[in-house]
C-alpha cells in the first residue's frame, strides 16, 4: 500500500500548483491513495464545497481540516455527510459538527480516474494541538485512543494527522501512538521538516509535511504585510502571497498485513512557472 499525504493546500497558489503537479506526483510515485489537508484552500482560511469537489476531481481521496475547519460555513453539510470524505479535528467540542473519523474503502478511491489496486481500508483522523493554538481543543491523546478503539479491523492502516504548532507535542503524540497506527504526520506550520523516520514499533513520523502553496512568502502570506505588522505593531489584514509555489508532502509505503510503515519519503515538487496556470 502506498499512500501520499499532502500538506495544507494554501489559497489560490496552492490550488494552482496542486492542479499542475498532481499528475506528475501520480506518475512518479503511483500512490494507491492520496490524502490532503484542505483547511487553507480559501485564501488561506477554510475551504469551500466547490474547492473540495475540485480536489476530489483531481484525484484526492480524502481531505482533513484543522483550526480553520469552520471558517467557511458552507462546508459543514459536507462534513456531516457520511458520503463525503472530509473530516474535522477529532478533539474539538462534542457539540461541534462534522465527522471525526474517515474510512476510505478500496472501491471509494478516486485515484484521478485510475483504478487502485489496494485491498484494504485506509482510516484517517486528525487532532489539534493544545500548545500555542488559538482554537480550544480537548486532549488529542485521549481523542486518538477513543477513535482507534472504534476501528473494527485488526492491525488497521491508520494515518493520524497532528495539526499542531509545537514540535514537542507532535513528537510526543507520535511516540504515544507508535506501533498502533501506520503514521503520524504533522501539519499546520507550513514548513517541511527533514526528520522523516520510522519509529521503533513501526509507525512512520514527520514533524511537518509542509504546504502546497507559495514558498516565497511568510508561510503563505504576503511578505511586506507580515513584516509591516511585526515591525510596527499595527493590525494588518494579511493577504495571500505568491511565488515559489510547490507541492509538499510525504509518501508512505505500508505493509498490508501488519499496517505498519515500511518507508517514508519527503516529496517537494516545485511549480513549472512556464506552464499553465502560472504562465
Amino acid at each position: 500500500m502506498r499512500i501520499a499525504f499532502l500538506g495544507d493546500i494554501n489559497g489560490a497558489p496552492g490550488r494552482q500548483v496542486l492542479t499542475q503537479q498532481l499528475p506528475l506526483l501520480r506518475e512518479r510515485f503511483r500512490p494507491d491513495c492520496i490524502l490532503a489537508n484542505a483547511e487553507n484552500a480559501k485564501a488561506g482560511s477554510g475551504v469551500t464545497p466547490e474547492q473540495f469537489q475540485q480536489f476530489r476531481a483531481l484525484g484526492i481521496d480524502g481531505c482533513t481540516l484543522g483550526d480553520h475547519a469552520f471558517r467557511e460555513p458552507r462546508i459543514i453539510p459536507l462534513l456531516e455527510s457520511p458520503n463525503e470524505p472530509i473530516i474535522r479535528p477529532a478533539n474539538l467540542s462534542r457539540k461541534a459538527p462534522g465527522k471525526r473519523l474517515l474510512r476510505i474503502a478500496p472501491n471509494a478511491a478516486t485515484s484521478g480516474g485510475v483504478t487502485s489496486g489496494r485491498q484494504r481500508d485506509v482510516w484517517m483522523l486528525t487532532v489539534l494541538g493544545r500548545v500555542f493554538m488559538p482554537l480550544p481543543a480537548d486532549d488529542p491523546f485521549a481523542a486518538a485512543d477513543e477513535l482507534l478503539a472504534q476501528i473494527p479491523e485488526r492491525d488497521p492502516i491508520v494515518i493520524v494527522e497532528a495539526h499542531m504548532e509545537a514540535t514537542s507535542e507532535k513528537v510526543a503524540l507520535a511516540h504515544y501512538l507508535d506501533g498502533r497506527v501506520s503514521a503520524v504526520l504533522g501539519t499546520h506550520t507550513h514548513v517541511p521538516t527533514a526528520d522523516e523516520r520510522i519509529l521503533r514499533k513501526g509507525t512512520a513520523f514527520q514533524t511537518d509535511v509542509g504546504m502546497c502553496g507559495p514558498y516565497e512568502t511568510v508561510i503563505g502570506r504576503d511578505i511586506e504585510m507580515v513584516v509591516k505588522a511585526m515591525t510596527t505593531s499595527l493590525h494588518v489584514a494579511y493577504a495571500m502571497g505568491e511565488g515559489g509555489e510547490a507541492v509538499s508532502g510525504t509518501i508512505l509505503d505500508i505493509d498490508d498485513a501488519s499496517g505498519r510503515a515500511r518507508s517514508i519519503e519527503r516529496i517537494f515538487l516545485p511549480a513549472d512557472q512556464s506552464r499553465a496556470p502560472f504562465r
